[in-house]
């Protein structure tokens, strides 16, 4: 059976026994159904995993001895932060959640012209802190110990305004079905080896005219996926999946 493993907010050394707040207590009890002294694996975003067992649990109380250190899998060497227009429904979810699958470092939600979402406020808070854990068990699920954020929501014009030039190193892509360059020949014709990528794609029914206009004019440059039009949750899983089968560690 495979060894469950569990994200942690809390300090880990080998050696250490560790009170679970009630939460992850249930999680491991309830959810998981673990009894005393069955094994598991920890994390806790800073680096490599532990081995651990499960001492005393009920669901409201449990308490863990942490054992080895392991490096675990490790990041992928192209470090992509994806912004991308807010979608209804649980569209956002599975973007979020297959994006961590497929090694993205950041997520930042944007509020475009077609956006449909309104959110703000409690409202704003609650939904990041629903994509966040999304990302944390994302990241239990696939083995990764790079805990990617979701950073707070912006207006497209405010994070456009908010980039640096991108430097030798970086490219800055607008993901756009009428570009003439596709994603995969722009990277593989990068004159210096590049270590970062910030992937911009649209909301349900793309950006607008000006939208694009304005992203060009900040250095974006305009990149296809192919013939065909995506929808607003499959465009930037295709793109994440070239970046790292051609500068990653995909494939």
């Amino acid at each position: 059976m495979r060894v469950p493993r569990v994200y942690l907010d809390q300090p880990l050394q080998t050696g250490a026994e560790l009170a679970l707040d009630k939460a992850a207590a249930h999680y491991l009890v309830s959810v998981l159904r673990l009894r005393a002294n069955d094994a598991l694996l920890v994390f806790n975003g800073s680096g490599g995993e532990y081995t651990a067992v499960l001492q005393a649990a009920t669901n409201k109380q449990a308490t863990i001895t942490i054992g080895d250190h392991s490096t675990g899998v490790a990041p992928s060497p192209i470090r992509v932060v994806l912004a991308i227009g807010l979608s209804r429904g649980e569209r956002m979810d599975w973007v979020v959640q297959k994006a961590v699958e497929l090694g993205v470092n950041d997520v930042i939600p944007l509020f475009t012209e077609r956006c449909e979402v309104k959110l703000k406020g409690e409202r704003a808070l609650k939904k990041l802190g629903h994509w966040q854990q999304i990302a944390i068990s994302a990241c239990e699920q696939s083995q990764r110990n790079d805990v990617p954020l979701i950073k707070p929501m912006l207006a497209l014009s405010d994070f456009l305004a908010s980039m640096a030039p991108p430097l030798d190193s970086e490219l800055a892509l607008l993901l756009d079905p009428t570009a003439e360059q596709s994603l995969s020949r722009t990277l593989l014709k990068a004159s210096t080896p590049v270590n970062s990528i910030v992937l911009l794609s649209g909301p349900e029914g793309g950006f607008s005219a000006a939208e694009v206009a304005l992203a060009q004019q900040k250095g974006l440059l305009s990149v296809g996926l192919g013939p065909r039009v995506l929808r607003t949750e499959t465009a930037p899983l295709a793109a994440l999946s070239i970046v790292q089968a051609l500068l990653g560690d995909l494939g």
